[in-house]
């Protein structure tokens, strides 16, 4: 990051900034001119054009800026932001001539911009401020990018929140005007829950809490796997709110002291996002958890989930073929929906005839007929799974192998010539053959059907622009010496140390670790005895099968995830107890042995 003070140019004159790099030397005439061409088409900003057509390198544009107009160049990534400060210029004004307050010294605020030359854009600012401002020239992608992180709508729930309530009676409340859609385009309920729909795409929320207490209600967004959480203090609005939510989902209003689901979908951002919903009587009112599933997104393929090259291919190979059980194993919350979906997509073609039992149902997909399991009416997965049998499919998919009939329908089925494919919550790919012999199914015919077994989770990643080398503390060397056999003990590890980027929590989006266990015959011969030590020993000794922790311990040595998130998918408490024990009586022997 350069560290040049700041100096206005003065007297302000408009400077063309193709003319600029020309003298400059960074682009020709000829050049130029192609740029100004595709402007009068494409109607962007010259230098925008320059650096869409590789005419120039967008951090080369900026230093020559940087250096002629003699200001700062400031990469955001590495600047620690103020966010009172930034909240000082109204957010209409910093995204409409993307703009960012960045500090503020002997009276002069400090401006980071896209563009510094906009001269109308620093005036606007001026006056808005009523105070003079120095300018600093910003990448214009990191700057859209912290916007958006700055402008959340937390103060703007807090206002609409305080609104609804004095809108609100203390003995009544119209329940038939909450109900008219046309009377509520501007109420301050719709505008409350648009804004919480909007921040929770914004920060790329899973899901959305609304926990009534006592004397307030909370709005908890789970980001990246950890809730986070916001205290509104207008109690009485979380009652409007759920009704709102509840009249959207075309639930029963009146009915507040039974559990309920539902769903809608809603354009937020641009984006089409499906809202399941499901509501339960709690000690201060109902409690609201929305599941939020970004339609527009679509639906990865195998590679963009991030299997190992090696995984993937194997999986890819086993799921083409005709027949066998395939499992997809892992906690709630893990992706393995996810996954089971983007093994759907590549098999979606017109030869084949693909029929899925779900509870519920969480991407649309063309071609293949999908079944919402309703146990009020019976519809469970077993009967979706025997109809099924009756409509020639090629691969069914079922949700869940929730209970003993539905896994033995789903085992036969995989037996007589059909791809069956489901998911099951087990903390390990060992134990899952296990559990399905456990859960009532006779050993041989598991041995027969199943195929395959993927386990999976999903670890927050380190934010790459806080990370710093982070010695292991004496525990996790312990854990590294009992458990990884000592392999990563020279290796360099990192932690987040906490930022603007992200939330200063040191960590910044996830990734998958996986492990295959593919049956050999050793595992299967163990599987029809019920020798589970057997089974557990002959997958150990199977060369293609790696535990997750190492992928997820490779993934720390490259300074994507830290420690924590290793030993927090892998290590069991009693184990690491046991282990952590066994360590210090070690070093105390040897330590008396010196």
């Amino acid at each position: 990051m350069t560290t040049l003070t700041p100096t206005d140019p003065s007297p302000r004159k408009r400077i063309r900034l193709g003319d600029l790099l020309v003298e400059a030397g960074a682009i020709t005439n000829g050049q130029l001119n192609l740029a100004l061409q595709e402007q009068k088409i494409t109607g962007k900003k010259v230098g925008r054009v320059l650096v869409d057509m590789g005419l120039i390198q967008e951090q080369q544009l900026l230093l020559t800026l940087s250096g002629h107009l003699k200001i700062p160049f400031i990469e955001l990534r590495q600047y620690q932001l103020n966010n009172d400060l930034m909240q000082k210029l109204d957010e209409n004004i910093a995204r409409r001539f993307r703009c960012l307050l960045l500090s503020k010294k002997d009276g002069k605020y400090l401006l980071g911009m896209a563009d510094p030359l906009d001269l109308v854009a620093i005036d606007e600012v001026e006056k808005a401020l009523k105070e003079d401002v120095a300018t600093a020239i910003v990448r214009e992608s990191e700057l859209l990018a912290t916007l958006d992180v700055v402008y959340r709508n937390t103060s703007e729930i807090e206002s609409l929140a305080g609104q609804l309530e004095g809108e609100l009676s203390q003995s009544d409340f119209d329940i038939a005007d909450l109900a008219d859609e046309s009377d509520l385009q501007d109420a301050p309920v719709v505008r409350l829950l648009q804004s919480v729909l909007e921040d929770a795409i914004s920060v790329e929320a899973s899901d959305i809490h609304i926990e009534p207490d006592e004397t307030v209600f909370r709005i908890r967004m789970r980001i990246d796997g950890v809730l986070q959480e916001q205290v509104v203090k207008e109690k009485r609005v979380a009652s409007a709110l759920v009704m709102r939510l509840k009249i959207m989902s075309n639930l029963d209003i009146s009915e507040k002291r039974l559990p309920q689901d539902g769903r809608f979908n809603v354009g937020v951002k641009g984006r089409s996002v499906d809202v399941r919903i499901s509501t339960m009587p709690v000690q201060f009112g109902e409690s609201v958890v929305m599941r939020l599933l970004d339609q527009s997104a679509g639906i990865l393929n195998l590679t963009e989930l991030g299997l190992p090259k090696d995984i993937r291919e194997r999986f890819e190979v086993m799921i083409e073929r005709p027949h066998g059980l395939i499992l997809v194993t892992g906690p709630t919350g893990s992706g393995k929906t996810t996954t089971l979906y983007s093994a759907l997509s590549k098999l979606n073609t017109p030869k084949r005839k693909i029929i899925t039992a779900e509870d519920p149902i969480e991407y649309r997909l063309s071609r293949i007929n999908q079944v919402q399991v309703n146990p009020k009416i019976n519809l469970t997965f077993a009967s979706v799974l025997r109809t099924a049998l009756r409509q020639d499919p090629d691969i069914i998919l079922v949700g869940e192998m929730r209970d003993q009939e539905t896994v033995s329908i789903g085992v036969r089925a995989a037996m007589t010539g059909h791809m069956v494919m489901s998911t099951l919550h087990t903390n390990d790919a060992v134990s899952s053959a296990i559990r399905l012999a456990d859960m009532g199914v006779e050993p041989y015919m598991v041995a027969s059907a199943l195929r395959g077994v993927l386990a999976q989770r999903l670890i927050r990643k380190v934010c790459q622009d806080c990370k710093a080398p982070h010695e292991p503390d004496t525990r996790a060397k312990l854990w590294l010496h009992n458990m990884a056999g000592g392999r990563f003990q020279t290796s360099e590890f990192f932690k987040g140390e906490g930022c603007y980027q992200c939330n200063n929590t040191g960590y910044k989006g996830r990734i998958g670790v996986y492990e295959w266990l593919e049956l050999d015959d050793d595992m299967l011969v163990a599987l029809r005895d019920q020798n589970h030590n057997d089974f557990i020993q002959a997958a150990k000794r199977n060369t293609s099968f790696k535990p997750m922790e190492e992928l997820a311990l490779e993934y720390a040595e490259q300074g994507i995830t830290d420690l924590e998130e290793v030993f927090r998918i892998s290590v069991d408490l009693d184990d690491f107890e046991t282990a952590h024990d066994a360590s210090i009586e070690k070093v105390t022997a040897e330590e008396k042995d010196a």
